[in-house]
């Protein structure tokens, strides 16, 4: 059994990516949702994180707050390789769970694995293929911006933290471009959707 992983630089629309693939009946594995799980009070990896990191990324509920986290790691190389330290070996054994649970469900299931850091976390192997969600870094820049929860400075901090959107392309099985229209973008999914069916069926 295998999944098919879907990656990408932040803002690169991976997410809509996979909203798109689970309309066509795809079982999507978010590997974020999975972290954001792990990082609740009362987990270990709760523990561990606000040991390394400290009390001062906690919201007044006792709970990690991400944004706190986040303004932390990525102005740090090493806290972010410590996190990913912690984490990683936890978020990794559920996605096996998740995935036994699919194909016992439907053996010939097209499972897709969200996550951002698969090829800077040399994980890349553990899929059947891997997709990679791309647009130009400057739309990447400028739909953080967006947003209008980070600067400028800490936008182009969190894209440089991340291998380049250009050396992921350059590593895809599959490559869809999230620079055009919405439409264009689903366009390339309702195309790809049948190989990673055939695929799919394939190892089930």
């Amino acid at each position: 059994m295998s999944s098919i992983g879907l990656t990408g630089g932040i803002a690169s629309g991976k997410s809509t990516l996979a909203a798109m693939f689970r309309d066509l009946g795809a079982k999507i594995i978010d590997a974020d949702q999975l972290a954001h799980e792990l990082l609740r009070s009362g987990s270990p990896v709760h523990a561990q994180v606000v040991n390394r990191f400290g009390p001062g990324i906690l919201d007044s509920a006792g709970e990690i707050d991400r944004s706190r986290l986040g303004a932390v790691i990525f102005a740090d190389p090493e806290g972010r390789a410590a996190l990913n330290a912690i984490i990683h070996p936890a978020i990794m054994a559920r996605p096996g769970e998740l995935l036994a649970a699919y194909h016992a469900e439907n053996p010939a299931a097209v499972v897709i694995s969200d996550a951002a850091l698969i090829y800077e976390a040399q994980i890349e192997s553990r899929f059947l293929k891997v997709i990679v969600a791309w647009c130009r870094p400057e739309q990447q820049l400028e739909r953080l911006l967006a947003k209008g929860v980070l600067s400028r400075e800490q936008a182009e901090r969190r894209i440089q933290a991340q291998m380049p959107g250009d050396e992921k392309r350059r590593r895809a099985d599959y490559v869809i471009d999230t620079s055009g229209s919405v439409e264009d973008t689903r366009r390339q999914v309702e195309a790809l959707y049948p190989e990673l069916e055939q695929l799919s069926a394939g190892i089930g």
